[in-house]
Parts: structure tokens; C-alpha cells; sequence
């Protein structure tokens, strides 16, 4: 057998489970690798290079969708580093809103805490219904997406 990598090696070596490598190939991230007679995933050594291009991609907030499209421009021959430096300016104006509503989220907790308690006369309570701002709903849904 020609040298490659079974599933569960390349998993151990790079800290995956093997279901996240079968995930990866089946959205497309990964080249379908050979298989044994019996059935058997054999990678070649150099799936093990572009899962650490994966998993470093996310570290820096790269979705797997993003990280998809870079891998395709770079397959198409096409150097992919403009399109990179795009998605990382977006993605530095989404983290300064995020830190803004953070932040702006914070002041809010902090004045509840220091609020004295409340009559009853909330929905359900009144300390969460007078401190919340709608600026801070917003950033709500988006910590939740």
C-alpha cells in the first residue's frame, strides 16, 4: 500500500475526532481520499498540512464556509490572500461592534447589580425589564447566532 494516513492516525496526530475529518470532507474542505479493500479512509500525507490550515483558520474566526472558498481559489490557481485580507477587515469591524455591545452590555449588568431591589411590577422581573436596552438585544442575538 502506497504511503498515506488511516483516519484514526491522522486524527490522533492532529487532535481531531475522525468524525470531524468525515464532516470536513463531506463539506468539502478535504479531497476524497482513496480506501483500502475493505473500505477503509487512506489520506495522503498532505490532507494532515490542510487540516492544520483548517483548524488555524478557525482559531482566527474563519468560518468553515470561508476556509471552503479560500481552499477553492487556491485550487483554481488563484492566490487567495486578497480575498483573505477582505474577510479578516470584515471580520476586524464585526469584533469592534461585538466589543462595543460588550461593553455596553457590561454597564448594563453592573447597574443591576447596584440597583436596589424593585416592587414586583415587571413581566417577570424587573430588575432584567428596566436595565436592558434595546442596543443590547441586538447584541444579544448576535452572541447567539
Amino acid at each position: 500500500m502506497k504511503e498515506g494516513l488511516f483516519i484514526g492516525r491522522l486524527a490522533r496526530e492532529l487532535g481531531l475526532n475522525p468524525r470531524t475529518i468525515r464532516y470536513y470532507e463531506a463539506l468539502g474542505l478535504l479531497p476524497e481520499p482513496g480506501r483500502t479493500p475493505s473500505g477503509y479512509r487512506h489520506y495522503p500525507p498532505e490532507v494532515a498540512d490542510r487540516l492544520r490550515f483548517v483548524k488555524k483558520a478557525q482559531r482566527l474566526g474563519f468560518t468553515l464556509h470561508e476556509i471552503k472558498d479560500i481552499l477553492l481559489l487556491k485550487e483554481e490557481g488563484t492566490e487567495p490572500c486578497l480575498h483573505v485580507r477582505n474577510l479578516a477587515q470584515k471580520k476586524v469591524r464585526e469584533l469592534e461592534e461585538l466589543i462595543k455591545e460588550s461593553k455596553a452590555l457590561r454597564e448594563n449588568l453592573k447597574a443591576l447589580l447596584k440597583s436596589k431591589p424593585l416592587p414586583k411590577k415587571g413581566i417577570i422581573c424587573p430588575h432584567i425589564e428596566a436595565t436592558v436596552t434595546r442596543s443590547i438585544k441586538k447584541g444579544l442575538k448576535r452572541l447567539k447566532r
